[in-house]
């Protein structure tokens, strides 16, 4: 990976965790402040809609740092390591996470008539979206098992030839 696509990909993931964090500090109270109005409207407590929401910005910080730390053992060349395998297992979990959060959410909204019943059936259709996406990156990580094997059994095979020479 090259030196401009990693600051560019950098550049994104600090973009996308300032963004998550002025989601956290300003627009959370803001909802918080809307859904006081909305009480009446809305089957479920309004603490538990701040809840999913403050978790489901965290699973995508989860997912951010990781990449982080993937891009930079790209950098560094150990990304063909066990110790990758670590941070993808973490961006799958969140993945998943994040899909559940996001079906509780449409849990949350699918009672009363504070949204449209189309609402929630998008919600579930982000759900389907958001596994999928776990889905390839699963895949991505039997590739880079396949990767892995390769390189330990390259070595093997240098070790075994250099003892031979």
């Amino acid at each position: 990976m090259g030196q401009l696509t990693v600051l560019g990909l950098r550049a994104v993931i600090v973009a996308l965790l300032a963004g998550s964090v002025f989601v956290q500090a300003v627009m959370v109270p803001l909802l918080a402040a809307d859904l006081e109005g909305a009480e009446d409207e809305l089957a479920y407590p309004n603490a538990s809609f701040l809840v999913v929401v403050v978790l489901g910005v965290v699973a995508v910080q989860v997912v951010l740092v990781s990449v982080w730390r993937l891009v930079t053992m790209v950098r560094r060349g150990t990304v063909f390591s066990h110790a990758a395998f670590r941070y993808v297992h973490i961006v799958i979990g969140a993945m998943v996470a994040a899909a559940a959060l996001v079906f509780a959410l449409g849990v949350l909204l699918a009672p009363g008539e504070a949204v449209a019943p189309g609402v929630v059936l998008l919600l579930g259709g982000v759900v389907v979206a958001i596994l999928g996406v776990a889905l390839i990156v699963l895949v991505l990580r039997m590739l880079l098992a396949q990767a892995v094997a390769r390189d330990v059994e390259a070595a093997r095979m240098r070790a075994e030839l250099e003892e031979v020479i």
